[in-house]
């Protein structure tokens, strides 16, 4: 399928006449669709997907109005069948793509085709920079703002596999897509039946062993026809093309990952499974271990009491004062939307930023990514509202000099032992002279030593204490446990020492707390957003759920804009009938 640049054609007048007859005097009740069309106008280009489709071929249908219907599919939460034929039935749809009233539209297929072309070329980001620039031009969304930010765990959709399950599940997968592809050449290499019997089912579908010894004893039988498999496979008699099957190379990389496998000097082969191990044949990290031989971008993550495969899923939204609206108010003007009798809509928060990681990325290792992303949009906003997760004294300091943003949010406390009892001498309990570099301990002990160190690629200075002043010392039990008999302590350097020590005493003060409470908000971002699916992607891979949670950004914007546009605030007013009954009792 080939592309051909086109500007979309002006609604059909027969179309735009149903249009004003049915919604001419109902503004608050015009289709989000109708809306963006006659407020937005065109603000997709077929050039901005390029990169995505060839120049050569049948021409399809063009990539901006595909992308149109996908953001509408997320805004009203259809199947790829029911966009479709939303596309072919509905007036509001075809006002805005510009079609005829007896426009065939297209197979429900193409939504696929599409989003599988964007993804691969790396454009998942488009649709919602477009959007964010007609909205800049439109004075709702601007740089130097109030922004917040917050993640949610995203659930793969695929079947969460324990390591047994997972090197059986790789084992029958590669089987499944040999005998797809050359089932002749697989039937002379294994024992069918016997394949069948082990292979023939998804490992989920029975339970395994109770056991351990048998769960050992299964996992390295699936191992041994795993490499009898590659083997074979790699064997100079075989195909060249069956080792480039995608099946393939997953199952030489969990049972790289899983296993080891050695032959001794008899010619004996050993296979062991690899054990969770710091170092040598241990199991390698997180971030880099297949979980899923069918989603191999998925990983385990952890997040306080949630345990998950799949993605992690960032969203930065505006969260700006609303503008003066001009109603009357005490000491003034009142604020757009909070005043019961002010009939002026609530200002819309946007959002300008959404980012698809593994599971296993912290959130303060996309703080500077998402800065740096939102600097290249020209929105990086003034005041960014984070919780302590997005934070440390290292970032306060780095996104302040790099881009000008204030991190507004409380810093992660001391992990140390002694600061998690609450009971012993941790870092602030330490008297640390900058100028002299000492580092004196409650006791009135000075540090034999200062020195300055890289730990974690990061600047650092250790002080030590002497083993002459720790070892007699009445209240070492509450400084430390060390076997050296003296108490070593790690501080930051002066400028982020003096950063946190000051992020710390704000913390504490009322008027930090007050203008912290902005970030409470974004909760209910996340809240629509699950609302949407954000929470259990619907697609493979990490391009195709990072493209899916794009369009499910622009068209959350799309929905608040059209609660502002009408008039009609998205829940902001909603109260339930039990809240509405304690309401009323404490009146």
């Amino acid at each position: 399928m080939s592309m051909q640049p086109a500007a979309w054609p002006e609604p059909d007048p027969r179309v735009a006449a149903a249009i004003k007859a049915m919604y001419g005097s109902r503004k608050t009740e015009r289709p989000l669709a109708v809306e963006i069309r006659d407020r937005l106008g065109q603000w997709l280009a077929d050039e901005d997907f390029a990169a995505a489709f060839g120049i050569r071929g049948r021409p399809g249908w063009p990539p901006s109005r595909l992308a149109l219907v996908t953001v509408l599919q997320r805004a009203e939460k259809l199947t790829d069948r029911l966009a479709a034929g939303a596309v072919r039935t509905r007036l509001d749809w075809k006002y805005l793509l510009g079609l005829s009233l007896d426009d065939p539209g297209f197979d429900h297929t193409v939504l696929a085709e599409f989003r599988g072309k964007v993804a691969e070329a790396g454009l998942e980001q488009v649709a919602l920079d477009a959007l964010l620039g007609r909205l800049v031009s439109a004075g709702l969304v601007k740089a130097g703002g109030k922004q917040r930010t917050d993640s949610t765990h995203v659930v793969a959709a695929v079947a969460a596999l324990n390591r047994l399950e997972l090197a059986g599940e790789s084992v029958r997968g590669a089987a499944e897509a040999l005998a797809a592809a050359h089932p002749a050449w697989l039937e002379q290499r294994i024992c069918v039946p016997d394949w069948t019997r082990r292979y023939g089912t998804p490992m989920t579908a029975w339970r395994p062993p109770a056991s351990q010894a048998k769960q050992d004893e299964l996992a390295i039988a699936y191992a041994r026809d795993g490499y009898a498999l590659l083997e074979a496979v790699y064997d100079e008699s075989s195909p060249a093309w069956l080792r480039e099957l995608p099946a393939v190379d997953v199952l030489r990389w969990v049972l790289v990952q899983n296993y080891t496998r050695t032959i001794t000097g008899n010619g004996r082969e050993v296979i062991k499974r690899r054990e969770k191990e710091p170092e040598g044949d241990g199991l390698p990290p997180g971030h880099a271990r297949i979980a899923s031989p069918y989603d191999t971008d998925a990983r385990w993550g952890v997040k306080r009491d949630t345990f998950w495969l799949g993605y992690k899923l960032h969203v930065t939204e505006t969260c700006d004062d609303e503008p003066r609206c001009g109603c009357p108010g005490e000491g003034g003007a009142g604020r757009r939307g909070h005043d019961k009798d002010c009939a002026a809509p609530a200002f819309p928060n946007l959002i300008t930023h959404v980012a698809t990681t593994g599971a296993t990325v912290t959130d303060n290792q996309m703080t500077s990514v998402i800065h740096d992303e939102l600097a290249g949009k020209t929105l990086a906003p003034g005041r960014h509202y984070l919780d302590s997760g997005y934070l440390s004294a290292a970032l306060l300091v780095s996104e302040a000099a790099r881009h000008g943003i204030a991190l507004i949010g409380p810093l992660l406390a001391d992990t140390p032992a002694q600061a998690r009892a609450g009971n012993g001498y941790a870092r602030a309990d330490f008297a640390v002279d900058y100028g002299s570099k000492t580092v004196t301990c409650p006791q009135g002990r000075t540090a034999a030593s200062w020195t300055p160190c890289t730990q974690h690629g990061k600047d650092a200075i250790v002080a030590t204490f002497s083993a002459s002043d720790c070892g007699p010392c009445p209240a070492r039990s509450l400084c430390t446990t060390s076997g050296k008999n003296r108490r070593q302590l790690t501080v930051p350097p002066r400028d982020l020492a003096q950063a946190q020590a000051a992020a710390r005493a704000a913390e504490n003060t009322i008027p930090f707390q007050a203008d912290y409470a902005r970030r409470a908000g974004v909760e209910g971002t996340m809240h629509q957003a699950t609302s949407h699916g954000a929470r259990r992607t619907r697609y493979r891979g990490l391009p195709k759920t990072s493209l899916d949670h794009v369009y499910m950004a622009c068209a959350l914007n799309l929905l608040r804009l059209h609660a502002y546009w009408t008039g009609t605030p998205l829940d902001r007013r909603r109260t339930s009938h039990l809240a509405r009954l304690g309401l009323g009792l404490a009146a």
